[in-house]
């Protein structure tokens, strides 16, 4: 069998090491906060030496960028699936709370706080971090859009504003389920949304084919 090049099995071997790190800072963030996510405890989650951490990234923070881009783009594929694929708004509503519910029990919702949270008291750490979060403003006017397909309203919404009042209810939903007995009146939310969407779907249908539906069954 052929040998791979030395400077091909170099850079996988730091590719690997890279990888092992964020997905321990990703770990160290969820499970211990971003107080006690150093150097130290994350190389020891990764299994290697501490200074592979400023060898590959510079910085702890940059490490913990790094991780919460990696759970940041992994989640901004999820919901741009989520809103591509919903056929209705009922859909949109079940399929959100699939994976928010899923976002919760994986810790990706304990990063992004702790990250937030942590980057507060150094100005240039929270604008990197701010500055991540603009992405999910894209997803949520793709989601305005949506519902505006699926039911059409008497008057356009202003998508900027809207846009930004979802990810921050969002945002504070997800604060909100992170906290004690939070999870249970959030899935109860979900579960007035769905009523709604139900409802929603249901007027929004042709009324031509609601009432074909009715008199055909009506003749049987």
């Amino acid at each position: 069998m052929a040998t791979k090049p030395r400077a091909q099995r170099t850079t996988e071997s730091a590719d690997r090491t890279r990888s092992a790190l964020i997905d321990a800072a990703v770990r160290a963030l969820a499970e211990v906060g971003f107080a006690k996510a150093s150097a130290r405890e994350i190389a020891g989650r990764a299994g290697v030496n501490q200074a592979l951490v400023f060898y590959h990234f510079g910085t702890v923070a940059d490490l913990l960028l790094a991780a919460l881009d990696q759970v940041s783009s992994a989640r901004l594929r999820a919901y741009t699936e989520l809103i591509d694929g919903a056929a209705s708004l009922t859909a949109l509503v079940d399929s959100a709370e699939a994976i928010f519910v899923a976002d919760l029990d994986a810790g990706y919702v304990a990063v992004l706080v702790e990250m937030v949270n942590g980057a507060r008291p150094d100005p240039e750490l929270s604008e990197q971090v701010a500055a991540r979060l603009k992405p999910w403003l894209g997803v949520a006017t793709s989601a305005i859009e949506r519902v505006q397909r699926l039911l059409p309203l008497p008057a356009p919404i202003p998508k900027a504003e809207a846009a930004y009042a979802v990810v921050a209810g969002f945002l504070g939903l997800e604060l909100l389920a992170e906290s004690g007995g939070g999870r249970d009146a959030t899935l109860a939310l979900f579960a007035r949304l769905r009523t709604w969407a139900t409802w929603a779907d249901a007027l929004a249908t042709p009324r031509r084919i609601v009432f074909g539906t009715v008199h055909r069954r009506g003749q049987r």
